[in-house]
């Protein structure tokens, strides 16, 4: 079972009943169950073979998969203990990823990243979205590109024009760094378990 495509509903709620793995509402932890999105984000990051790719959040691995899976030399930083045996497993056969525990708000990424050129590709836990986007732009790290799923509200503030009702802070300290767009909204059913809101793929070039 753990060698099929992570982000199908089957598949997560085999890892969640074999793993005892009850979701933290505290920690943000919805799991894709629809393998096309994860395509679509990969394929918006537009990753090549062992490029460095660092993923913030990568729960049960169904992301991480599909990032894996391009060749990409993945990275990921997970703060919620429990997954870690969960991730040893399902991303066993990959030797393109390595997790690492802890904060991302807290670690020092640059060392973790190698001091190389990186992108950001991530399912990013909606309570601490803009803290963390915020710190990977303002760190000055050398990130090429970051491709990340926030809540749909968010994602029309970060791209949000002069004069419009959503325009504000987040707006021009993103616009100020990067060159975002919205690649495509997610329905809350692409997630278990679903969130109450729609969520936004938004990708922001450096």
């Amino acid at each position: 079972m753990l060698e099929s495509v992570i982000a199908s509903p089957e598949v997560v709620h085999y890892i969640c009943k074999r793993f005892d793995i009850k979701m933290s509402k505290k920690l943000g932890q919805n799991f894709l169950i629809k393998r096309g999105i994860v395509d679509e984000i990969v394929h918006a990051a537009e990753l090549t073979p062992g490029e460095p790719v660092l993923e913030v959040g990568p729960g049960i691995g169904t992301l991480t998969q599909g990032l894996a899976q391009s060749g990409a030399d993945v990275t990921a930083i997970e703060l919620d203990r429990r997954l870690l045996e969960v991730l040893d497993t399902t991303l066993a056969s990959y030797d393109n990823v390595r997790i690492v525990h802890g904060d991302v708000l807290k670690l020092d990424v640059p060392t973790i990243m190698n001091h190389k050129p990186f992108k950001v590709v991530a399912n990013l836990p909606y309570y601490i979205t803009t803290p963390i986007i915020m710190s990977l732009l303002e760190s000055k790290l050398p990130i090429e590109r970051l491709v990340v799923m926030v809540q749909k509200e968010v994602a029309l503030r970060m791209v949000a024009k002069p004069g419009t009702k959503d325009y504000g802070a987040l707006s021009v300290a993103v616009q100020y760094y990067t060159e975002p767009d919205i690649v495509l909204d997610v329905p809350p059913k692409s997630f278990l378990p679903a969130p109450a809101v729609t969520s936004s793929v938004i990708r922001c070039v450096l």
